[in-house]
């Protein structure tokens, strides 16, 4: 007899890492009717105890592995930093679980295939969660630009403009490249990367520059890229943590229309806009927002996710292509370690040193 008996149709989560960032999965997988939380793990038994506390949750855990073989869960939420991923993703399918990991999924390309092909051979799923990709807006603007009916996008400019003072990098793993993996880029600028290759799809060449020029770190604080996409559209890229006035913004230039999104960490109807070019005024008509509205969150992310869990069909477009702007940001790393050569989708595949890691020079310019 099963020591842990399922309610029909009911998926067993368990989430490892309580910072801040797991208390969006909790709120999640208590508001899904077929998920439930039934352990938590994180490295302080104290903190995993409160935790669950907090969210309700049965059992709290100091040992991840040991999380595993008692709850036999069906779904794993990672939450922790990115160095220890490939590790638990690993333990986790070996266990015979789904896993859903924050973004970075994993601090090399290498390792993130690693991930990749463990599902694979378990027959589980590997979702990443990038929440941008989400709400009702997204979508509309994501299908308009697939069906053509803005025309071809032609230029594009998407930045990550945020301000993370010195306390912030006074955590231990932040800010260097053996634990965090990555600077601002892919710590920060990673989410509207993500949600310029969700609407713009696969890239064709990077060209990219790291600097550091106020923060006390290994990595870069600000960096610059440009990106051309296979459909031929060119975009700009900034991404920073030095910005008083933070904003999270994409615009793309289309033949018929500007599209815009500016907000912070999340976006609605409301951050949205489609601007006609001259002529094309009286196709706008149809390009207006659903009535109905969803905001990006981590709730519709994993809502989906467990849906297609639950129903066995492929992973929705808010959770699948779990390498692609993880490439994109290796690239940018890749170019600005090669003093900022083109980097191409080919040569990005055998890198001989960018594929491990995303170890690069940084251009100081500090006084």
């Amino acid at each position: 007899m099963e020591s842990h008996p399922r309610q029909a149709g009911t998926l067993r989560c368990v989430l490892v890492g309580t910072g801040a960032v797991a208390n969006l999965h909790a709120k999640a997988v208590a508001a899904h009717p077929r998920a439930q939380m039934v352990a938590v793990a994180d490295l302080s038994a104290e903190r995993a105890a409160e935790f669950a506390a907090q969210h309700a949750v049965p059992a709290s855990y100091d040992d991840y592995e040991g999380m595993l073989a008692a709850e036999r869960p069906d779904v794993v939420l990672i939450c922790t930093p990115p160095a220890p991923h490939r590790a638990q993703a690993l333990a986790a399918f070996a266990a015979g679980a789904h896993v859903i990991v924050e973004k970075p999924p994993a601090p090399s390309l290498d390792e993130l295939d690693d991930m990749r092909a463990a599902a694979d051979a378990a027959g589980r799923q590997l979702a990443v969660v990038f929440q941008q990709r989400t709400g009702t807006a997204a979508a509309h603007v994501r299908r308009l630009l697939s069906e053509g009916a803005l025309g071809r996008p032609l230029v594009a400019v998407c930045q990550t403009l945020w301000f993370r003072d010195a306390g912030y990098f006074a955590v231990p793993w932040r800010g260097n490249w053996q634990t965090e993996g990555g600077g601002t880029t892919l710590g920060h600028g990673i989410h509207q990367i993500d949600l310029l290759a969700h609407l713009l799809g696969d890239w064709s060449s990077v060209q990219g520059r790291l600097f550091r020029t106020d923060r006390e770190t290994e990595t870069e604080d600000v960096s610059t890229a440009t990106v051309v996409f296979d459909g031929g559209a060119v975009a700009q890229i900034v991404t920073s943590a030095v910005s008083p006035r933070e904003t999270s913004s994409i615009r793309i230039d289309t033949q018929k229309a500007t599209v815009t999104v500016d907000h912070l960490y999340g976006h609605g109807h409301e951050n949205w806009r489609i601007t006609p070019a001259p002529g094309f005024e009286a196709e706008a008509e149809t390009w207006a927002f659903p009535d109905a509205e969803e905001r990006s969150d981590h709730a519709p992310l994993l809502r989906d996710v467990f849906d297609a869990l639950l129903d066995g069909t492929p992973l929705p477009p808010t959770a699948d292509a779990p390498a692609r702007s993880l490439e994109l940001v290796a690239a940018i790393y890749a170019s600005a370690a090669a003093d900022s050569a083109i980097i191409t989708p080919q040569q990005l595949a055998a890198h001989p040193t960018h594929r491990a890691g995303f170890a690069s020079p940084v251009q100081d310019l500090r006084r």
